[in-house]
């Protein structure tokens, strides 16, 4: 039986009397794939979904395919584009298809296959194609999170002068706000995606370029990231998850190939090894940045020897000493910071009182809002004004692939505070460690009790505890209760003052023109978040590089706000204050100043 047999389309098959079915592609796991030959005589793909064979969180509200909704509004040189869709009846079955226009070249996946990549200056430009093409899925007004950036999702266009990459299969593809964590993730290639995917659903534009890191790799190396064979011993005690995490808890291997790629320097380990850390926050941000390091516009730090990771030991790296301006660093918020310091700080340095009155001292706050308003900044800060030493903690350096691993590593690291104390220990992201049980897709529960063990009467010990979110309601309610992470405070983005402070901040040390006017710089970068503003400055500095201007100007700082919106958008601003309403209504606060530094 040939293929043409035993695809659902035969060949010469009209569909919907607009296209002629020349050749079957390939059958996924609920969809096939064909060239087609449309009336106007022109090629193009066509995906014919059987909706009996496709998970329900493949569908929107209104029972149409999120892939081609999404697919109907994109529009850019490196994204796969759309030509029509619609439904058919086949044999009296219903099909939705999809007629994607056509591109004439082979996946990336056929070129590594076919022949290895000689020169790093090819895998520059095909990878700034698939970067670009993220840059803008990613900058979208409702941003785009592609979930499955692979060298089979990557179709090289040969019809041009040179191979341009183009992103396709947008089938795990969901919209930045949605729930990643309530759709069907099953059949994902898990070589190519981030650890906090893996062990939390906790799929973000930082994912995204993990994964295009991953495709890098191996387009040098001929394997992904961490790669190794697999014993069938291993296949019977431990799933793929299992396998691929404990791979990854071992160094990242660089094999010597300068022989092989005559332009390969460190600086292209360096790149790799910042696209593929395992904490999110020290990968490159956004897909302009990564772009920029490949392109050698912006210096990144020399590669470390590994990515090496331990059980037993937390990393020295993480241990902050207690110096620094601490709350003196915050622009405004002096509301917050008083009370912080009278209720919290003013409690931990000097205990006699509480110990006096037989009171319990303080063991944790939380810290939620919006990202990219300094709720880490806010912490460390924190930790200098109390003079207190500094550890902080992300999703994966609790996650373990056997079974009670995290609860032990959940309890090594309270130990460890405990021995370096005083010490504040800094849980970012706190919802992906501590989801609610009674919502959550897999059983938390021992992990969330050992928390709370840990938690209970901790600062007792001299330690104390903050937690950080974009999604409080997400964490257990536990967690939360009195005389464990009771306080919370609410972080916006920075108000007037605090952006003026910050343009300040962030100019200080570069070559300014004369004229720079800080209250309208302010009045322009409403909503933009103190990251934000931070990146609006570094985008001046090499704007006036590259126009070889010898001093950033308040034209060129006009020109980048201009250009560059902010990375939340108001309604999801709103969507934080409403969260923070739902917040306040089991526990009144005071109304609080916005967060910026000086």
């Amino acid at each position: 039986m040939n293929k043409m047999q035993s695809a659902i389309l035969s060949k010469n098959f009209i569909l919907e009397d607009k296209y002629t079915i020349l050749l079957f592609i390939k059958k996924g796991c609920n969809a096939e794939t064909y060239r087609v030959k449309g009336k106007d005589g022109k090629l193009y793909f066509l995906k014919l979904f059987n909706p009996a064979q496709t998970h329900h969180t493949a569908f929107d509200a209104t029972g149409n395919l999120l892939e081609i909704e999404l697919l109907k509004n994109l529009k850019h040189p490196n994204i796969v584009s759309y030509k029509d869709s619609g439904e058919t009846v086949v044999e009296n079955k219903k099909y939705f298809y999809l007629v994607l226009n056509f591109i004439a070249g082979e996946t990336l996946m056929e070129r590594i296959i076919r022949e290895q990549v000689s020169s790093v200056y090819d895998i520059r430009q095909i990878l700034s194609g698939v970067l670009n093409g993220l840059k803008y899925l990613h900058s979208l007004p409702e941003p785009i999170i592609h979930n499955e950036i692979t060298p089979q999702n990557i179709m090289l266009d040969l019809s041009g002068e040179t191979p341009q990459a183009k992103i396709i299969d947008f089938g795990y593809a969901r919209l930045f706000h949605q729930s990643s964590k309530t759709y069907n993730k099953e059949r994902l290639n898990l070589h190519y995606v981030a650890s906090e995917c893996i062990t939390a659903g906790t799929f973000s534009p930082q994912s995204d370029l993990f994964s295009a890191g991953a495709v890098m790799y191996q387009l040098l190396f001929g394997t992904p990231p961490w790669n190794r064979a697999i014993s069938s011993y291993e296949a019977m005690r431990a799933n793929e998850k299992e396998l691929i995490l404990e791979a990854r808890e071992k160094s990242l291997a660089f094999p010597n190939i300068s022989n092989r790629i005559v332009d390969f320097d460190d600086s292209v380990l360096a790149i790799l090894t910042k696209a593929l850390h395992a904490d999110s926050e020290r990968r490159f941000q956004s897909a302009m940045e990564f772009l920029q390091a490949l392109n050698g516009e912006i210096a990144v730090e020399k590669p470390v020897k590994s990515l090496e990771k331990t059980d037993s030991k937390i990393s020295t790296s993480k241990i902050k000493p207690k110096r620094g301006k601490g709350f003196a660093a915050i622009a405004g918020m002096q509301q917050l910071k008083d009370q912080m310091k009278t209720d919290v700080i003013d409690v931990i340095k000097n205990p006699e009182e509480y110990k006096r009155h037989n009171l319990g001292l303080p063991n944790g706050m939380l810290l939620y809002g919006p990202p990219g308003c300094g709720k880490t900044f806010f912490a460390e800060r924190f930790a200098e004004e109390a003079g207190y030493n500094f550890i902080k903690i992300i999703a994966s350096d609790i996650a373990s692939i056997y079974v009670h691993g995290t609860q032990e590593k959940i309890g090594k690291i309270f130990k460890e505070a405990w021995e370096k104390a005083p010490t504040i220990l800094y849980f970012d992201e706190l919802d992906t460690m501590t989801p609610n049980r009674e919502k959550a897709t897999h059983s938390y529960g021992s992990e969330v009790n050992e928390f709370l063990s840990q938690l209970d009467n901790v600062g007792d010990s001299g330690v104390f505890v903050i937690g950080s979110t974009n999604q409080p309601q997400l964490i257990d309610k536990a967690i939360l209760r009195a005389g464990r992470l009771e306080k919370w405070f609410y972080i916006p983005p920075p108000d007037f003052e605090a952006r003026k402070a910050l343009f300040e901040l962030y100019l200080k040390s570069r070559p300014l023109d004369f004229g720079i006017d800080y209250n309208k710089l302010a009045m322009l970068t409403e909503n933009y978040v103190s990251s934000d503003i931070k990146l609006l400055i570094d985008e001046a500095s090499r704007k006036t590089i590259k126009d070889k201007i010898k001093r950033i100007s308040m034209e060129t700082l006009e020109f980048v706000i201009k250009n560059q919106k902010p990375t939340i958008s108001l309604a999801d601003l709103k969507k934080h204050e409403a969260i923070k309403k739902e917040m306040e209504e089991g526990k009144a606060e005071p109304e609080r100043r916005r967060i910026g530094f000086k």
